[in-house]
C-alpha cells in the first residue's frame, strides 16, 4: 500500500518516511524541486522513500503520475503552495482529506479574517486594496488605522508584508509592492502589538488538539523576518487552556477538520488576536521540535490523517522530551553564497547544537527581509524552551554566511 506527498516542507521528510514505514505503506515524493530534500534523503536508508520527478506545478502531469501510482491510500499535501492542490486531488482520486473549500478558504487571510470578524472572533476585518499605488495615510488611518499592515491573501514565509506607520514607509510600499509578485491580492488591517506566537494543534471531526505553542522573535520593525523560534512556550496551564477552547471555536468556524495547523497569534494587551491560519504543521524546524519535544513523531499523525483514521496524537500522552529553540541563520548582504563559517566551533557550546543547511554554497540569496533569505538553521535543545534559545542565539552567533554581491 502506498501513500503519496505532494511536495514537503523543507525539513520533515525523514521523519514523515519513517512514520509511513512503521505503518506499513510506502512513501512516494512527487516533487520539481528534488535538491530541497537532498540534506533529509541523504540521512535516510535507501528505499526509503521512492521519489517521482514531476512538475509539480503542472496540474495534468500530477494527475497522470497519481494515477501511475499502484495501491494508492492517501495524498499528503503540507505545504501553502500545493495545499489547495493537494486537497482537491484527493478529493479527485477518492482518497481520505478535507473539503478543498476549507483550504481555499483559509489560504485567503482576508477572507479568514471577514469571516471570523463575522462571528465576532476577531475584532476588524478586511480591507481591500484595490490599487497599490492609489493607498494612502489618511485612506488607511481611516480604514484600519494607523499603524497598518498591508500584506497578501496568500502570502507566505512573510513574504510581501508591509508596515506602513508614516508617510516614509508609505513610499517604501509603493515601491516595492509595485513590483512584488503576489500570490492573492492585496488587503490592509491594524497592525497587532504584542508577542507573537504559533499554536500547533491537530484536529479530527471537528476535535482540535493543542500540541503546544512555539514562540516567535522578529526583526525589526518594519520588517517581519522571523528569526528566532522556541518550542514549547511554557504559558500558565489556565491560559494554555484559554488559547486552546479559543483555536477550537476559530478553526470550527472556518470548516476547519482532520488537518494539522500552524496558527499564528500576537498575544496583545487585550488578549489573543488571530494573524492567520496555516493548513499545515509549522515550517522550519517547527516539525523537528516537536517531535523531540513531545517525545513522538508527529508525522505520524499525517499518515493517520492521509488514511483516513483517528490521529493517534489526540490521545497520545506528549511530554518528556526536552526543549527545542532554532535561529535562522542570514547573510548581512544579498548576493552569491560563498560559504558558512564557523560550522566547526558550534559543537563546544551547550545543548547539542545542530546545523540545518537549506541553501548550498553557490545559490543566490536576494531577499534578506523575509524567510527567502536563511542559508541555514541552527538548533539547540535544553531543559526549558528560554535556555534552549539562550544556547541556539550563542550557538548562532559563531556560525557566519558569507556572499559575494552582484558584480
Amino acid at each position: 500500500m502506498t501513500i503519496a506527498c505532494l511536495e514537503m516542507l523543507s525539513f520533515g521528510l525523514a521523519h514523515l518516511a519513517r512514520a509511513a514505514r512503521e505503518s506499513g505503506e510506502r512513501l512516494v515524493l512527487l516533487t520539481g524541486v528534488e535538491p530541497l530534500y537532498l540534506h533529509e534523503l541523504a540521512t535516510l536508508p535507501a528505499g526509503s522513500v521512492d521519489v517521482v520527478p514531476v512538475d509539480t506545478g503542472d496540474r495534468k502531469a500530477v494527475t497522470k503520475a497519481l494515477a501511475s501510482i499502484e495501491d494508492l491510500r492517501g495524498l499528503i499535501s503540507s505545504t501553502d503552495t500545493w495545499g489547495v492542490t493537494g486537497a482537491e486531488h484527493a478529493a479527485e482520486f477518492g482518497l481520505p482529506g478535507i473539503d478543498p473549500a476549507v483550504i481555499r478558504l483559509v489560504r485567503d487571510k482576508a477572507r479568514v479574517r471577514d469571516l471570523l470578524h463575522g462571528k465576532e472572533l476577531s475584532p476588524f476585518g478586511a480591507a481591500p486594496v484595490e490599487e497599490a499605488a492609489a493607498v494612502d495615510l489618511q485612506w488607511l488611518a481611516g480604514t484600519v488605522g494607523l499603524p497598518a499592515v498591508i500584506k497578501d491573501t496568500a502570502g507566505t514565509s512573510s513574504q510581501n508584508v508591509w508596515l506602513v506607520r508614516d508617510a516614509r514607509d508609505l513610499s517604501r510600499f509603493h515601491q516595492e509592492a509595485q513590483g512584488a509578485a503576489l500570490f492573492g491580492r492585496l488587503f490592509a488591517e491594524p497592525f497587532l502589538a504584542g508577542p507573537v506566537y504559533s499554536a500547533e494543534t491537530v484536529t479530527w471531526a471537528g476535535e482540535t488538539r493543542l500540541l503546544g505553542l512555539s514562540s516567535r522573535l522578529m526583526s525589526a520593525q518594519p520588517w517581519f523576518r522571523e528569526d528566532v523560534t522556541a518550542f514549547p512556550v511554557a504559558l500558565p496551564p489556565a491560559e494554555l487552556s484559554e488559547i486552546e477552547a479559543w483555536l477550537g471555536e476559530v478553526l470550527e468556524a472556518l470548516g476547519y477538520t482532520d488537518r494539522f495547523a500552524h496558527v499564528e497569534l500576537c498575544m496583545t494587551a487585550d488578549g489573543p488576536r488571530l494573524i492567520e491560519v496555516n493548513p499545515r504543521i509549522g515550517g522550519a524546524l517547527v516539525g523537528e521540535s516537536m517531535c523531540r519535544a513531545l517525545d513522538v513523531n508527529v508525522y505520524g499523525g499525517l499518515v493517520d490523517l492521509a488514511l483516513g483514521v483517528r490521529p493517534r496524537l489526540l490521545d497520545a500522552p506528549l511530554s518528556g522530551g526536552p526543549a527545542v529553540a532554532f535561529v535562522l541563520v542570514y547573510p548581512t548582504q544579498a548576493g552569491e553564497l560563498v560559504a558558512v563559517h564557523g560550522l566547526e566551533e558550534i559543537s563546544r557550546y551547550p545543548g547539542l547544537p545542530t546545523w540545518y543547511p537549506t541553501k548550498a554554497v553557490g545559490a543566490h540569496v536576494d531577499h534578506l527581509t523575509d524567510g527567502r533569505g536563511h542559508v541555514g538553521i541552527v538548533l539547540a535543545e535544553g531543559p526549558t524552551a528560554e535556555i534552549a534559545t539562550h544556547r541556539a542565539v550563542t550557538a548562532a552567533g559563531a556560525v557566519h554566511a558569507e556572499t559575494r554581491p552582484p558584480c
